[in-house]
């Protein structure tokens, strides 16, 4: 998709990415795997142009210390299967397509934390287009998209730093950091900034039923801020939930939105998690069903278990309907031994409980099949 010229953000949006990043520091998740120090070069332990991982390793740098300055220019210039871009700590404002035919490509943050490697635009679904043809839609909104099948991404953020008074009016208020569609994604120590559609957890089509593992990652946002038809798993990850000043009162949004495709027996499962919230208790949804137009069977799945859910969660009703021709209660909607106020069981009927055997088949394990994502980085 077109970038426009690249440009300065407003304080509003450099206050917004900080902010992320304190409340990503503030949590007591395993830290990502210890990089170099900054002495050892930008680059850290990953090598350097000079010096490089292997023939298939390129290097990004704002400020032309690598290969490239930009990661399109990098993932662009990797063409074919297996390569490693490894991106310097900097501001990538840019938008970043990986297309099908790159397989097996693998970024990391050169520093080991992600708070340092920002891949940031502020394309929202409203957003005119720079020819004029209309505007982005929700999927042209996507900061990155990445179609290749076996990608991973190691302490990276993904952000979309849109804010509603950008566009006063217009409906368009989708504005996805991450829109990730191949089979076998995996990020781990990552974040996704956002606000309405931070992160589409998708797939190429209806019929692929695409797997996606996020480890130890953040995610925040407002509106349906993890949605789409992939098979995603979430383990050991922070969604944070934020304040909404454009509203008067609750719901301020819902977390999940998932749309999974009928014939798929597995949708979202979050496992170990944390939800956390910036707004009033009991002001937001943990999920409501996504059945979108292109899909009218959509079968809506997501599992919950063994998570944290703070009071910021409504705890008698956490489901909605976002149409009334798909109630929640006949989607694949459950619970499984959660704590913390968000997750009391005040109305029963409006929590969904798995039982003991029903949980046994609800594991990264089943959700993932004959794929064991590995978060170790072989150098």
């Amino acid at each position: 998709m077109p970038s426009r010229p690249p440009r300065t953000s407003s304080p509003g949006r450099r206050a917004f990415l900080a902010g992320a990043g304190a409340a990503l520091a503030a949590l007591a998740l395993p830290a990502a795997p210890a990089a170099a120090s900054v002495a050892a070069g930008p680059f850290g332990r990953y090598g350097s142009p000079a010096a490089r991982l292997s023939a298939r390793t390129l290097y990004v740098h704002p400020g032309g210390l690598g290969d490239h300055t930009s990661v399109q220019a990098a993932v662009s210039a990797a063409s074919g299967t297996g390569w490693t871009l490894v991106l310097a700590p900097g501001t990538y404002r840019e938008t970043v397509v990986v297309t099908a035919a790159r397989t097996g490509m693998t970024w990391i943050g050169a520093s080991g934390d992600a708070k340092d490697v920002v891949v940031v635009y502020d394309n929202a679904a409203g957003t005119p287009k720079p020819d004029g043809s209309g505007t982005y839609g929700t999927t042209g909104s996507a900061t990155v998209t990445l179609q290749a099948a076996d990608f991973t991404a190691h302490a990276v953020t993904f952000a979309n730093d849109f804010l509603r008074t950008d566009l006063p009016g217009n409906p368009g208020t989708q504005a996805v950091a991450l829109k990730a569609q191949g089979d076998r994604s995996a990020f781990f120590h990552c974040r996704f900034l956002g606000h309405q559609d931070t992160l589409y957890a998708d797939s190429m089509s209806l019929t692929a039923f695409a797997r996606q593992y996020y480890a130890h990652c953040y995610v925040e946002g407002d509106v349906d801020f993890v949605f789409g038809r992939a098979t995603a798993v979430f383990e050991h990850c922070h969604f944070r939930t934020l304040v909404r000043p454009d509203l008067a009162g609750a719901p301020y949004g819902f977390v999940f939105a998932p749309s999974t495709a009928r014939a798929n027996p597995y949708g979202f499962l979050a496992t170990r998690c944390r939800v956390t919230s910036e707004a009033p208790d009991g002001y937001y949804k943990l999920a409501r069903p996504w059945v979108p137009g292109s899909d009218t069977t959509a079968w809506p799945s997501l599992v919950v278990r063994e998570s944290v859910l703070s009071a910021g969660t409504d705890a008698a009703a956490p489901y909605a309907n976002m149409r009334a021709e798909y109630p929640w209660q006949q989607q694949r909607f459950a619970e499984y031994r959660n704590t913390g106020r968000g997750a009391e069981v005040t109305v029963p009927e409006n929590r969904p409980l798995l039982t003991a055997a029903q949980a046994a088949a609800a594991t990264p394990a089943a959700y993932l099949g004959d794929w064991t994502p590995d978060g170790t980085l072989c150098l």
